[in-house]
């Protein structure tokens, strides 16, 4: 038991969130050291080092070795279907909605992007409406960053007939308003979409590329975009920390 007048190490933990949320510790900042809030909070450096635990569990911290403990708290972003529009995934030149997002909280979003000619997974196949089982579809795999605070993990397939040979293939950040953006640019301009979203614990190889604990839980979004002859064009499925998000959709009630 902590002795009166005495923090414990939750009270120490709920008290640096409140300044972290309030943006005393902005995110992407190093975190003071250990002596430091163990001075501030007139408590043992053992108890501020167990608070440090909390926290990085929660995901509003995160040590790196020989870099000091970075802030990687950021204020969760709303995954609507505004979030879509030509206006906001082109709004100040920017490479998509995630771009765009990003920089509202005073963030730089970050790219790293691979491309490749792959077999889809049966699920990807079938909502492209693509044979099982060949190498059909053209990837576009993003780690996308805020400042170098791993956010999402990306994976947006295309038919092969439609992507190949365009700037689709191109491993860069260069598309203006992203990959709706280009299909558009392409003729396959995208008027409806579906999403499915489940909540699950990461995989290993996802809580590594994200920098979370495994203990962490994940949003998997699967999107599709579809033309006005609904065809599908496209199919983009989305992890991120559930953290990082709020959801919000709206429908017509019948």
């Amino acid at each position: 038991m902590s002795q009166p007048g005495k923090l414990g190490f939750r009270q120490i933990a709920s008290q640096i969130r409140q300044e972290i949320v309030n943006g005393v510790y902005p995110p992407a900042t190093v975190f003071p050291a250990e002596p430091v809030l163990a001075e501030k909070y007139g408590a043992s450096r053992s108890l501020v080092n167990r608070a440090m635990q909390v926290l990085a569990a929660e995901g509003m911290i995160r040590p790196r070795q020989g870099r000091g403990t970075l802030v990687t708290y950021i204020p969760p972003m709303l995954h609507s279907p505004a979030r879509y529009s030509r206006q906001t995934r082109e709004g100040g030149q920017a490479r998509g909605a995630f771009d765009a997002e990003v920089r509202a909280i005073g963030l730089e979003p970050q790219h790293e992007i691979t491309t490749e000619r792959a077999i889809p997974p049966d699920d990807v196949a079938d909502a492209l409406g693509l044979p099982r089982g060949e190498e059909n579809a053209l990837v576009r795999r993003r780690r996308l960053l805020a400042s170098g605070i791993p956010v999402r993990l990306n994976a947006s397939w295309f038919p092969l007939s439609i992507a190949e040979g365009t700037v689709l293939e191109e491993a860069g950040p260069v598309i203006v308003g992203g990959v709706k953006s280009a299909l558009a640019e392409l003729g396959y301009a995208q008027t409806e979409a579906t999403e499915r979203i489940v909540v699950r614990p990461p995989t290993d190889t996802e809580a590594d590329a994200l920098e979370i604990s495994p203990e962490r839980t994940v949003l998997d979004i699967f999107h599709v975009g579809k033309t006005a002859d609904q065809r599908a064009v496209e199919v983009t499925t989305t992890v991120t920390p559930a953290h990082y998000l709020i959801i919000e959709n709206s429908f017509p009630l019948t």
